[in-house]
């Protein structure tokens, strides 16, 4: 085999051959480096900020000041000046003074001590008094982490109630449903809605739980024993204590952690992470439900006027926004596996082997479960309904289902049931075959109609083949569900509803 040297280098080492193309770089630089997709292509710009160095840096600067401010207010020697000075430079952050002191020692706390101070000469003797790393890196985990908890709470939720008008809207609209993804007893397109927002509303509860509960690690030390405070405190155990609720109580935290190492326990990131996969599935489920039924033509995600759905085949209409939903959630879900074994892994009061995979696995966790959210969010308040598609599946199915409502009402109409339920079996296969080897209507009622044994029943057949006889209490179900579980619900958050489902590309 020959290589053309004009488009590829070849390097031999160790008896490999790499085989390299050559490329051209592009004139902006943003090109030239990987570019991840769920902040460059999917992803919303609140979440993204969430996880972006301002968000996080700012917030290390915003726990040095909270710890000074209690530091001060507990009698230690921490000036109002000094505090106020911190306060000032928050949001001001020196990247470029922290990004070079880092490189020269190694360490972002330290290096991001040093750009801090060199901005607030007074307060520069008390930044970060007492505290380890953790002080800073952990809190603001906790901090990013409920803050996204929030958000996609926020999404989840609208989703639903896009959902439950959905719902109220086509609760009496018969379509046939399915068990093995084969025709069974008839429900309402509301009701199939509402098993949708019954997963929604299990993962909502277990976000806003965490959310509302999640503990902070506060003020723990290089152990978690907090030796360090005690001695800045003179040995006053209530003021260690006091500290640590200040801390807290700053950053928008109501419990905080009895005991920890010198991080906290990383059973909490799983737990986090353990709710967005939750939350992966339940999209997943939709968005292949919504996928089979556009291949049915029944119900369809939204497909803009000018959109394209495949390169090739211009009359396609792709479902583009659920397969992406569920390519996005199977990564979601993998992406929990990763808490699981770093809290396992994790020795005595801490190591360090949690670092590195934290910086991937939780923003990028919290990063897909937005792209999803958006996109669950953008379907559920555009969905498209055929009630005509659907009323033919039925018709075509209705038939077989209706059978044994058929044998019944004959009976009572003096009929012999064996001798009838005979018939209705040979009639049955006669007209499946019609279907399934001729490709030709279902003739079952035909059948029924031209036999004698069921004249009795002749004139009430079509009576008896109202789709809206076989449908149970879907409607009932769903209009109950709605108002004793959604509604309350949707009230009880109104100040968040309101929010527009956006799909970026």
């Amino acid at each position: 085999m020959s290589i053309r040297k004009s488009s590829t280098s070849v390097q031999r080492k160790s008896g490999t051959t790499v085989m390299l193309k050559a490329g051209v770089k592009s004139n902006d630089p943003a090109r030239n480096a990987y570019e991840n997709p769920l902040t460059g292509r999917y992803g919303s710009p609140e979440m993204s900020f969430i996880f972006s160095p301002q968000f996080k840096f700012s917030t290390w600067r915003k726990l040095w000041v909270a710890l000074a401010e209690g530091q001060r207010l507990l009698g230690l020697n921490v000036t109002e000046k000094q505090v106020k000075q911190m306060r000032r430079f928050v949001d001001e952050i020196n990247f470029d003074v922290a990004d070079a002191k880092e490189r020269e020692i190694r360490h972002d706390v330290m290096a991001h001590v040093h750009a801090f101070g060199e901005q607030c000469p007074d307060a520069k003797p008390i930044i970060h008094l007492g505290a380890t790393s953790a002080y800073v890196t952990d809190n603001t985990d906790l901090v990013q982490m409920k803050a996204g908890l929030e958000l996609l709470a926020k999404k989840v939720l609208n989703t639903i109630a896009a959902l439950a008008k959905f719902a109220e809207d086509h609760q009496d609209l018969p379509t046939l449903a399915f068990t093995h993804f084969q025709a069974a007893q008839p429900t309402t397109v509301g009701k199939r809605a509402c098993l949708w927002i019954q997963d929604l509303l299990m993962d909502l509860e277990e976000i806003l739980r965490l959310h509302q509960n999640l503990p902070f690690l506060g003020v723990k030390g290089t152990t978690g024993t907090q030796a360090a405070f005690l001695k800045l405190f003179d040995g006053n155990m209530k003021k260690v204590a006091r500290l640590d609720s200040l801390v807290a109580e700053e950053m928008d935290f109501k419990n905080v952690l009895a005991v920890s190492g010198q991080t906290y326990t990383r059973k909490l990131d799983y737990m986090v992470l353990q709710s967005l996969c939750g939350f992966g599935q339940s999209a997943h489920k939709f968005a292949n439900d919504l996928r089979l039924l556009a291949h049915m033509k029944e119900v369809e995600e939204p497909f803009e006027a000018g959109q394209v759905g495949s390169s090739a085949m211009a009359y396609k209409r792709n479902p583009m926004r659920c397969e992406r939903m569920t390519a996005l959630a199977r990564y979601l879900m993998t992406l929990v596996l990763n808490p699981a074994l770093t809290a396992a892994e994790q020795w005595f009061e801490r190591t360090l082997d949690d670092s590195a995979n934290k910086r991937l696995s939780t923003p990028e966790a919290f990063l897909c479960a937005d792209v999803i959210a958006e996109i669950y969010l953008n379907v559920a308040q555009n969905l498209v309904v055929y009630p005509a598609v659907i009323s033919a599946h039925l018709k075509a199915e209705l038939p077989f289902i209706a059978t044994e409502n058929i044998l019944m009402e004959a009976v009572k109409r003096g009929g012999d049931r064996q001798d009838l339920h005979e018939r209705i079996r040979k009639h049955s296969q006669a007209a499946a075959k019609q279907v399934k080897l001729h490709g030709k209507e279902n003739d079952l009622m035909a059948r029924i109609a031209g036999d004698e044994a069921f004249a009795n029943v002749k004139d009430e057949l079509d009576s008896i083949l109202d789709p809206a006889k076989f449908t149970g209490l879907a409607a009932e179900q769903t209009q109950m569900f709605l108002g004793e579980h959604v509604h309350p619900l949707l009230k009880s958050r109104r100040d968040w509803l309101g929010r527009k489902g956006d799909v970026r590309v």
